[in-house]
């Protein structure tokens, strides 16, 4: 997917102003509260119009000032999940879910219902209405609906913010799951920097109506371990356990890590730079259970302290030392070190 936007809306004080261009299937917009995020994807899927400017999606003009375009928003086929469900509360869940689909051409529908309620596992859901379902639930029919319109993008705005931590890191596989299965490329928009790192490959970054950057989700993140005085976390999506001496074993790379955890089949865990010890040579004994062989990929500054991205296999990590500590282990990149990590200063997310 390509975006290319040049678009301007003045909303008494506030006044958008944004030019670029974006490509990829899953591009995030992050900023803060009030920076014009939902501004911006409310003229993209056609709920506002630019008072001038235009707007392409994968080259075809969906607004055009001068050539006077404005494909309306029933037309350019982009589904929308808000932070609030807005499901139809007289009718039940099929009904809900149906709603967008018998509203496109038999053309245009490439996704089924048995198909979306299999990847949504909402199947016990259909006939109850949606006043009798939980916030997760609701949330899930929604993504639904939204899905089952078949659109050729997806835009998310803040579909999390409402949630709990509990509720948000169950409906994520869902997101994942559905966009991944139907191969439908997407926008998401968050205030959180785990939610973009979770969700996005590439991101918009925002403040006071203008793009100020376009970078990777994980460049995001260095960019705020540098400026922030709290430390860089680790984000790791964890498969197939097995059970050893009380703690769960999962893969990570040719590897495995051992973590006192619930034992899911997959969990996301996050871990901290600040948890992660580094010796210059394999120690002789430590009470950490997982001991992982890794090479130094990078070495940055973060705050005044200094960054240390470890390539272990085919995973990478992000230690963090004091500056002092890079000298006395003769740290730098391409050598081989050791990181010693406790089984349990890994947090589960959900």
């Amino acid at each position: 997917m390509e975006l290319r936007i040049t678009a301007q809306k003045k909303l008494n004080p506030f006044f958008l102003d944004v030019n670029f261009t974006i490509e990829g299937n899953r591009i995030g917009i992050f900023g803060p509260s009030g920076c014009g995020k939902s501004t911006l994807v409310s003229l993209i899927a056609g709920l506002t119009d630019p008072d001038r400017g235009r707007i392409l999606i994968d080259g075809q003009p969906v607004f055009d000032c001068e050539e006077k375009v404005n494909i309306h928003a029933q037309h350019r086929r982009i589904g929308m999940v808000f932070q609030r469900p807005h499901l139809f509360p007289h009718m039940s869940v099929k009904a809900n879910l149906l709603y967008g689909y018998k509203r496109c051409t038999k053309g245009q529908r490439k996704i089924t219902l048995a198909h979306l309620v299999d990847v949504l596992q909402i199947g016990d859901l259909l006939h109850r209405g949606v006043n009798n379902l939980s916030g997760g639930e609701k949330q899930r029919v929604a993504i639904g609906r939204a899905v089952l319109s078949n659109p050729r993008m997806l835009i998310m705005d803040e579909p999390l913010s409402a949630l709990d931590d509990s509720l948000k890191f169950q409906i994520i596989p869902f997101l994942q799951k559905s966009c991944e299965a139907f191969a439908i490329p997407y926008l998401f928009i968050s205030h959180s920097l785990t939610e973009m790192r979770i969700m996005t490959e590439r991101v918009l970054n925002m403040a006071d109506g203008r793009i100020t950057g376009q970078m990777t989700a994980g460049e995001l993140a260095r960019d705020a371990m540098v400026k922030s005085p709290f430390p860089y976390t680790n984000l790791l999506q964890l498969k197939g356990p097995r059970r050893i001496d009380g703690m769960f074993a999962y893969r990570f790379g040719d590897r495995e890590l051992l973590i006192s955890g619930s034992g899911r089949d997959e969990a996301l865990y996050e871990l901290s730079s600040t948890d992660i010890i580094l010796f210059k040579r394999h120690p002789e004994a430590i009470s950490a259970r997982n001991l992982l062989k890794c090479r130094v990929g990078e070495i940055f500054e973060a705050g005044g302290r200094m960054g240390i991205g470890l390539l272990c296999g085919n995973e990478k990590l992000v230690a963090v030392v004091v500056k002092e500590s890079v000298d006395d282990l003769e740290i730098r990149e391409g050598v081989e070190i050791f990181a010693a990590i406790k089984a349990t200063a890994f947090r589960e997310l959900g």
